[in-house]
């Protein structure tokens, strides 16, 4: 290599370095106010603490760590409980990382693929065979054929199964791999026809992946990095943790070993099958980082300055769409179908939006009042017995009753 290369390689990196400086250096958080000032009652707050330590003395929870946020400022941010139970018991810290399971759906897949939709690269309406060739259609007895689109991805209203095992994938195929996992989704025969019924799958939100990692040709994990988190100045969130924020890592579920999964997602296909790197599951987070990424869609998909969806792309994507109005989904999150009992009884019906994680992570944003409500735990450990239904349908009506103004 001639001196002349070895300048530009230096050149190159240096660039590259005070790009990643400009977006770490000029990253905001959210300003932590008193809930006063943000026209809420620290009273009614206060409530949340004798919930969620009920929930530790119950031994629902091991601990928990809950966050509101009104509008750009975070209002409430307050830990419980224990980090871990096993090996060692730690308590749990503000600034926890945790396992968000299918909560990746929304805060990592859905946001990513909206950005490839107001980008020009996919259509809502595109069928999805148009970029998975092979993709099943849902067939009649008759013959009649009715393919899915990438809303019905979105929408879990594909006709997709909701989940296969890594073993029925070995059964079937021989191995649990990217390639056996992708022929199982072109040929499991559809439950209905798309559009006519919801079925929450993972299988979905996997099928989003392949997609978006074809065009774009890199990881989902990549991908959100460089165009979701990074920008916001996300630096405790990402797939597959590593170094100090393993430290930081709530763990999950007790293996066989007798030691806790910990920086390893929980999901068996997203762990095994797709190596922690999921269009289904394999996010990791703290509340406080959330928080931001609240804020942001709160705001039409901008905060701190930085843009990852544009106002109206943010609107489609939390909206129901007209033709499965019924069936309460909206890109990604879940506005009023069975699953969306974390959002209480109090916000605004419909408008109101939020997710869940099978490790018993959730979060609801009312865009009405700019309110969202983050409740963190590891429902999971250390054993797979926990519940936070309750829990989090009754943190999000303290929430929506603090509100004064």
């Amino acid at each position: 290599m001639n001196r002349l290369s070895l300048i530009a390689i230096f050149f190159a990196a240096c660039a590259g370095a005070l790009l990643f400086s400009s977006f770490t250096a000029s990253a905001e958080r959210l300003n932590r106010i008193v809930p006063e000032k943000a026209g809420m009652s620290s009273e009614m707050l206060s409530r949340i603490d004798s919930v969620v330590n009920g929930a530790v003395v119950q031994k629902t929870i091991p601990g928990a760590v809950v966050a509101v946020v009104r509008d750009t400022n975070l209002v409430f941010i307050k830990a419980y409980g224990y980090k871990s139970l096993v090996p060692d018991k730690v308590p749990m810290s503000e600034d926890d990382i945790f396992d968000l399971a299918s909560m990746s759906k929304s805060l990592g897949t859905a946001i990513c693929f909206m950005q490839l939709v107001e980008r020009g690269y996919v259509r809502l309406s595109d069928k999805v065979e148009k970029y998975i060739p092979g993709f099943g259609a849902f067939r009649t007895k008759e013959g009649k054929s009715f393919p899915a689109t990438i809303q019905d991805l979105m929408t879990h209203t594909s006709g997709l199964p909701s989940y296969v095992n890594p073993q029925t994938l070995k059964d079937k195929y021989g191995k649990a791999d990217r390639n056996t996992l992708l022929r199982y989704i072109k040929e499991a025969p559809r439950k209905f026809a798309p559009k006519t019924d919801f079925l929450y799958s993972c299988l979905n939100f996997i099928t989003l992946q392949y997609i978006l990692e074809d065009i774009m040709n890199t990881t989902l994990a990549d991908y959100a990095g460089e165009n979701v988190f990074l920008p916001l100045g996300l630096e405790s969130t990402a797939y597959v943790p590593s170094g100090r924020m393993l430290e930081r890592t709530v763990p999950t579920e007790v293996q066989p070993d007798g030691l806790p999964l910990c920086g390893v997602v929980h999901d068996p296909l997203a762990r095994i099958v797709n190596g922690g790197i999921s269009g289904n599951a394999g996010l990791f987070s703290t509340a406080d980082d959330i928080a931001v990424l609240a804020a942001a869609l709160m705001n039409g998909g901008s905060y701190g300055g930085k843009r990852i969806l544009g106002k109206l792309t943010v609107g489609k994507m939390t909206s129901v769409p007209e033709d499965v109005h019924a069936l309460g989904r909206s890109l990604g999150w879940d506005n009023y179908s069975a699953y969306s009992s974390n959002n209480g009884d109090i916000f605004p019906y419909g408008t109101t939006y939020g997710h869940t994680g099978y490790t018993g992570t959730s979060i609801v944003v009312d865009p009405v009042n700019k309110i969202a409500v983050i409740v963190l735990t590891s429902r999971v450990h250390p054993e797979d017995k926990g519940s936070v239904a309750e829990l989090r349908a009754v943190v999000s009506n303290i929430v929506a009753g603090s509100l004064e103004n």
